[in-house]
């Protein structure tokens, strides 16, 4: 039994419906993309155009809305032409974060 007396709501999805790919006409592209994903472990930068090419091949037959692909992160000023790669050589030294803090921290209401 309901004893709420309010009438609950649904929204959509935000970008509209994004239905399942029942024929596999998009298939080629998803594999691609996740081979791409699997190969280049924390790289998965350079796996931006088999993202888009999945993405514009499900626009196309109408899988999704269409969008414009510089909305979804695809545009000039998202490329990234190397990413950063972290410096571990305080991991390397026996550093532990958190170790150098003396004495045991105290939460605003334990003061």
């Amino acid at each position: 039994m309901n004893f709420s007396s309010a009438k609950q709501t649904v929204k959509p999805p935000q970008r509209g419906i994004f239905p399942l790919d029942h024929d596999a006409e998009c298939k080629p592209f998803k594999e691609k993309y996740l081979s791409c994903l699997k190969e280049g472990g924390d790289k998965h930068h350079l796996c931006r155009d088999f993202s888009k090419d999945y993405l514009q091949c499900r626009m196309d037959r109408n899988l999704m809305a269409s969008e414009d692909l510089d909305r979804l992160g695809f545009s000039k000023e998202a490329t990234v032409e190397k990413a950063v790669e972290y410096d571990k050589s305080k991991e390397k030294g026996g550093y532990v974060a958190g170790k150098h803090i003396d004495g045991r921290m105290k939460w605003w209401f334990q003061r």
